[in-house]
């Protein structure tokens, strides 16, 4: 088909070429201009669209996929609903291993691409046998006919982003963007933008996103993998209880941490206020450069690309349900519920 008319054979081939949007009124008083990368754009609405693309159709190229096999793998949601996405065009089947942490929409919502899913306990070790790792692991070796793709381990997550995602933001600032803020979970994203954006311009500053509770940030600055960094937090595919070797940190500058309660806030402002609805991560995007741009990290002339990963359709039941902001304390008093619904009687 033309896609010159907007006309396309397969949804598969909308994924990437997502738009830089500038953010104006929460930043109307930083230095500098703020451009949000909005992978929500994407079919499958998260930046996962194109790993899931790259790792399969590269599996396919080598002959280890064939149509009516099965591919595994461990997810938070955005990745297992691409897969899946993808599993339906392309003929297999899907299962995914999901951490309890996700929200019941992400759940609800691969369930009805037509996957078969496993919910494991979050708060568990990354070596324990109901952990989404092992759990997937084991799925891989009972399945004949099946490919684990494990995400967090593989070369390929950071390669789909090195050849997409970072030159077409090179490409939207036209070469002029001086810092990149992003999430880091797996590290895929943040890795593979930042090894092209780097190898355009060294200078340009890359920042990773990481929360208390994640051992990232630490082993950045160390090179130590401590234990004891490691406690429950509620944003999901952020920060990690294990050291992803798809994570480039010789690629990331530096790591701002941010918590729970300040990046669903925040997250919330932005639909509010720039009418983009995403999702926890971006929250902590942006939570990020409000802490960045306090310390004095921006100046004039600054042009700074944050990424936003995904859509808030997927945190209904959670940083955008009022009930379950309460459930966390993340309300100060009962005068900060919404009250924009009115009920007639």
């Amino acid at each position: 088909m033309n896609q010159d008319k907007n006309v396309f054979d397969n949804v598969l081939q909308l994924v990437g070429k997502t738009p830089l949007i500038k953010l104006n009124k929460l930043t109307k008083d930083f230095k500098g201009d703020f451009f949000a990368k909005v992978e929500a754009f994407n079919p499958g609405h998260s930046s996962k669209d194109r790993i899931a693309l790259h790792i399969i159709e590269e599996a396919e190229r080598q002959g280890i996929l064939t149509p009516g096999d099965t591919i595994i793998e461990t997810t938070s949601g955005n990745t297992g609903f691409s897969i899946a996405m993808v599993s339906i065009i392309k003929g297999y089947n899907c299962i995914l291993a999901v951490s309890s942490k996700s929200s019941a929409d992400k759940i609800d919502m691969l369930k009805s691409m037509g996957a078969q899913v496993y919910v494991c306990p979050a708060n568990v070790s990354a070596d324990d046998p109901r952990s989404y790792y092992q759990v997937a692991k084991r799925l891989h070796n009972e399945i004949k006919g099946s490919i684990y793709i494990n995400q967090y381990f593989n070369q390929l997550n950071i390669d789909a982003h090195y050849n997409t995602t970072g030159p077409e933001i090179w490409n939207q600032t036209e070469g002029q963007i001086t810092h990149l803020v992003a999430c880091s979970g797996t590290g895929g994203t943040i890795s593979g933008i930042s090894k092209y954006l780097k190898e355009q311009n060294p200078n340009i500053k890359v920042i990773g996103v990481d929360a208390y509770g994640s051992v990232l940030k630490k082993y950045h600055e160390t090179r130590e993998f401590d234990d004891k960094e490691i406690y429950p937090y509620r944003i999901e595919g952020l920060g990690k209880n294990l050291i992803p070797t798809a994570t480039d940190f010789d690629a990331i500058d530096t790591f701002v941490k941010v918590t729970d309660e300040e990046s669903a806030h925040t997250a919330r402002e932005i639909s509010k206020s720039e009418g983009l609805f995403v999702g926890y991560t971006s929250g902590a995007a942006m939570q990020a450069i409000k802490q960045l741009n306090d310390d004095g990290e921006f100046k004039k002339g600054d042009k700074v690309v944050v990424i936003f990963p995904d859509h808030g359709s997927r945190y209904m039941s959670k940083i955008y349900s009022d009930k379950w902001m309460e459930e966390q304390g993340f309300f100060d008093s009962q005068t900060e519920v919404s009250e924009s619904i009115q009920y007639v009687k």
